[in-house]
């Protein structure tokens, strides 16, 4: 059976709007879902960087949940490096306003003025804190978070969650090995400058080189860019401030 052109028009304009409709509903129903389980992977992600839960370790989202329960989120003010008053449960980074900072080498050209940070408690103590960090690689920017102890100087840990590095070269900051390497290191030197940095080929011992981590394998640009976002985060335009004045109020 033949039709005209206008049946035709017409009969694929209906199937769109058909497949169209499915689409949009589905996306719909399933967009709490999506957000329920985004939330679960960046618990997960923060319990990784404080080493509470190893990279290959299968959590169903309720043990990811039991887990996080020893951990305090808090808003922080970048723009005046303090606590903010909002409420964790209501912090929306899509609303957590803007800072264009000064040209930089970890290419970041904007960031939230408010963001969230994690304090993982023992007890009714601070045992370390949680930071995101991102900054860009060889072929975008990496999103991860980094550990502190209570001392705010001694690394716990990182991890990257999400990012665009090449599998086997850049794509090793996923590495359980590489990530090994970074506990027990320091973040300041004694001056209370940023000192943390990935060097190209083989650091020393965590005590006999405490501010250097081994360079990644031919990814010479990825490992500049750790270095270089670690400055950044640490150093004036992140969390130094906040550090700064967080330290006496720390088990807090």
């Amino acid at each position: 059976m033949q039709h005209n052109t206008t049946y035709i028009f017409a009969f694929a304009t209906v199937v769109c709007a058909v497949c169209a409709t499915m689409i949009s509903v589905s996306a719909v129903g399933l967009r709490a879902k999506q957000d329920y389980n985004r939330e679960i992977d960046r618990k997960k992600s923060v319990l990784m960087a404080a080493r509470l839960v190893g990279d290959n370790d299968a959590l169903t989202a309720e043990q990811v949940e039991e887990k996080f329960g020893s951990i305090r989120q808090v808003v922080v003010d970048l723009e005046t490096g303090e606590r903010s008053d909002m409420d964790p449960a209501q912090y929306d980074p899509a609303t957590a306003g803007v800072i264009h900072p000064a040209a930089n080498p970890a290419q970041i050209m904007e960031m939230p003025a408010k963001v969230m940070i994690y304090e993982v408690m023992d007890g009714d103590k601070v045992s370390m804190l949680v930071l995101p960090i991102f900054g860009k690689g060889l072929w975008g920017t990496l999103y991860g978070y980094l550990a502190l102890d209570r001392d705010l100087q001694t690394i716990r840990g990182i991890t990257y969650y999400k990012h665009k590095e090449t599998p086997g070269l850049g794509g090793e900051v996923e590495n359980p090995r590489w990530k090994s390497l970074w506990p027990g290191r320091k973040a300041y030197n004694e001056n209370g400058d940023v000192a943390i940095t990935v060097v190209k080929g083989q650091a020393g011992t965590v005590e006999e080189d405490p501010h250097h981590v081994d360079g990644l394998s031919g990814a010479t640009i990825t490992s500049r860019g750790v270095t270089n976002m670690l400055h950044f985060w640490l150093g004036e335009p992140g969390f130094k401030s906040f550090l700064h004045n967080y330290e006496p109020n720390r088990s807090a």
